[in-house]
């Protein structure tokens, strides 16, 4: 079984999906960027990683095989709609997959399909916390909503890119040692 990676892409940092590219690339990784629009840097990626895949085979496979030959990274564009993405995701997605998202109530569904869910701040979520998660999400859209509580989130400076960035590498090696 191979290792397939679930990016729930429309509120994913350009910032993150250069990271999760450059290792997709790096190491052949299946990955299915999920959004209800192209994305530019992923589109260019999964250009780039075709030529990549292709060069070894010039001048020793036919054109009609090589063309054959395409990259292991997918944008999937859902149709504009309310957890459209989130939707698919859950649909594709299986126990041992990874899933990169920041939308608690999508991780909940994931987990409940022994997805490994990690979050854009490099936050493993699990059984044991995505309860935890969801209660504090929904009270504080209460509090939003009654005017009360209007919490931002901080800012992705290098310490929290660097702490995702360990935490995607971990991911991956962690899924890779289930196989």
């Amino acid at each position: 079984m191979s290792l397939l990676l679930f990016l729930d892409a429309d509120s994913l940092p350009i910032k993150h999906r250069e990271i999760i590219i450059k290792r997709c690339i790096k190491e052949n990784i299946e990955s299915y960027f999920v959004a209800d629009r192209q994305l530019k840097d992923v589109l260019d990626s999964i250009k780039e990683h075709t030529v990549i895949l292709r060069k070894p085979y010039r001048g020793v496979l036919s054109n009609e095989e090589i063309r054959k030959i395409k990259s292991t990274i997918h944008m999937v564009v859902v149709e504009g709609g309310e957890n459209a993405a989130d939707d698919k995701i859950v649909e594709l997605a299986n126990e041992n997959n990874l899933c990169i998202t920041h939308d608690i109530p999508l991780a909940a569904r994931l987990i409940e399909k022994n997805v490994y869910v990690i979050d854009d701040r490099g936050n493993v979520l699990d059984k044991n916390n995505i309860r935890e998660r969801l209660s504090i999400r929904d009270t504080q859209k209460d509090f939003r909503e009654m005017g009360i509580f209007n919490e931002k989130q901080k800012a992705f400076d290098a310490k929290t890119i660097n702490k995702f960035a360990n935490a995607f590498d971990k991911a991956i090696t962690d899924l890779k040692k289930r196989k």
